[in-house]
């Protein structure tokens, strides 16, 4: 049976803060710190295993629980991830590291200190690219460092207790900390938008914050426009979205502006966010850096990274989204959107890398990944690149329509999901075996197409009055006495010259 450890809880009392509307006044300044739960099969410094949703305390061991007389061992994939990202994130990669001791005292921390490189991180500096409506920014960072996980405190568990699980502890996180750069919860959001897709490229985590593999704090303050000080902070814990995120800066911004208007003075704090009456409470009275006693870990020797090492990291990262989606448009022609669209998921972009090695019609694959294939993905709940659809079989049906075989609506709603049942099947033969083969010979269509025309002749003299429009329903009375095998670019060219030369 699993164990649930227990430790007393003390419910903080909190109260809601009416914002004012003085915002015009103020600037906000907001630094993020992300953790990054890394996507390695065991945790920082022990063999046990990182597993999300396992029952509580089994994912643990000696060496996680911290008992007396083990030793940590590094997991060398930990320091391959937080290279990859910091050579991202144009970060400097510092040769030398080591780990310290962060002190603190918390239930969920079996050791009672954390084993951190906050003094002496492995990424320093660098920037994140984001775009927002008021245009394009580079957002400075500030550092990246490894760092194990505390485990989880339950408070939902037991009526009287909170109760703790060890399984998170020890688990690789890369905190990754910008510079007090963002000036709206707007960039806060696109900052933390394109870091979780960065991340997820690059298999560093599977960004997941509903899961607790990305955690977010906001240090959040305001100070006049103009002034260059910054102002007291208040920081807002673990905020388990986006959206959260966006939300909790707005709140507090208006919070503490209120309360500078109030003439009161801003305490510098530690708040958490309450997503159902949206409103910030505060936890306790914010540590700063003397209080953890940071000193070096005297269990882990110091480790160097060669620039041999760096370099065949960089070699062997994929190209970045930004990167690929100018390939997609200046070597095969995608616009601003499908680009975008295919490279916000790297297992997108290979989808696409896969079905173009059989097709040329690179515009059409885009289409059909952004419709008819999404459209399948969706009502299947699952991603595009889980579609029981081999690529070779896409590019067929991509070829197909292309080619005029069968119509764009034939291929998506009726030979997608034959070929999706029997994959051995050809797209040729699903047609054949449907009589979905488009007629394009001009002899059967001039034939349904003078048809058409002679079941109606005020439509003709109308359209030739000049009601345009009505070519439409001509084209769909041949596609009705096609029975849908006609080849409706070709009766749309034969119509228009029928009709002018009547």
């Amino acid at each position: 049976m699993p164990v649930l450890f227990y430790a007393r809880y003390i419910p903080v009392v909190f109260g809601y803060f009416c914002p004012v509307n003085h915002q015009e006044k103020y600037e906000t300044v907001v630094g993020l710190e992300v953790h990054a739960q890394l996507s390695t099969v065991s945790k920082l410094f022990c063999a046990d295993p990182v597993l999300f949703g396992a029952a509580p305390n089994t994912q643990v061991s000696p060496i996680s629980l911290a008992h007396p007389g083990t030793l940590p061992v590094m997991n060398e994939a930990v320091i391959e991830k937080a290279v990859k990202l910091g050579l991202a994130l144009n970060c400097t990669i510092v040769a030398k590291n080591y780990f310290a001791r962060k002190n603190y005292f918390y239930p969920d921390l079996p050791k009672g200190y954390q084993v951190s490189q906050h003094t002496a991180p492995i990424c320093l500096g660098g920037y994140l690219a984001i775009s927002t409506a008021a245009g394009k920014k580079n957002v400075q960072l500030n550092r990246i460092h490894m760092e194990e996980d505390a485990g989880k405190s339950l408070h939902d568990q037991d009526e009287n207790n909170t109760c703790i699980d060890l399984n998170r502890a020890g688990t690789p996180l890369l905190e990754i900390v910008t510079e007090p750069d963002l000036h709206s919860a707007d960039e806060a959001y696109s900052y933390l938008v394109a870091l979780r897709k960065l991340l997820r490229w690059l298999d560093v985590c599977d960004g997941n914050m509903e899961e607790g593999s990305m955690r977010c704090d906001a240090n959040i303050s305001i100070r006049l426009k103009g002034v260059s000080t910054l102002g007291t902070r208040v920081e807002v814990k673990n905020l388990n979205s986006i959206r959260n995120v966006k939300k909790a800066i707005e709140i507090e911004v208006a919070r503490l502006i209120n309360i500078v208007e109030s003439g009161q003075e801003i305490r510098q704090e530690t708040r958490s966010f309450n997503a159902d009456n949206n409103t910030t409470f505060s936890l306790r009275s914010k540590e700063d850096a003397d209080d953890y006693r940071y000193f070096p870990e005297p269990d882990l020797p110091p480790f160097d990274i060669s620039a041999e090492t760096i370099q065949q990291i960089r070699s062997a990262m994929p190209m970045l989204p930004a990167e690929l989606e100018a390939k997609y448009k200046t070597s095969f022609g995608l616009n601003d959107y499908d680009a975008a669209a295919i490279c916000a998921d790297r297992d997108d972009a290979r989808l696409f890398e896969a079905i173009i090695r059989d097709t040329t019609h690179y515009k059409a694959v885009a289409n059909w990944m952004t419709g008819p294939l999404r459209s399948f993905a969706n009502e299947q709940n699952m991603e595009l690149i889980a579609i029981p659809l081999p690529p070779v079989k896409m590019a067929e049906l991509v070829n197909a329509v292309e080619d005029g075989l069968i119509s764009l609506a034939n291929a998506a709603h009726k030979i997608l999901p034959e070929l999706i049942a029997d994959p051995a099947a050809t797209v040729l033969s699903v047609a054949e075996r449907l009589h979905l083969v488009q007629e394009s010979g001009t002899s059967a269509l001039e034939t349904w197409i003078g048809e058409t025309l002679a079941s109606m002749p005020e439509k003709v003299q109308e359209y030739k009055s000049g009601k345009k429009n009505l070519l439409g329903l001509f084209a769909g009375d041949v596609k009705k006495r096609s029975k849908g095998k006609a080849d409706m670019q070709q009766v749309m060219e034969l119509l228009t010259k029928k009709l002018n030369n009547i």
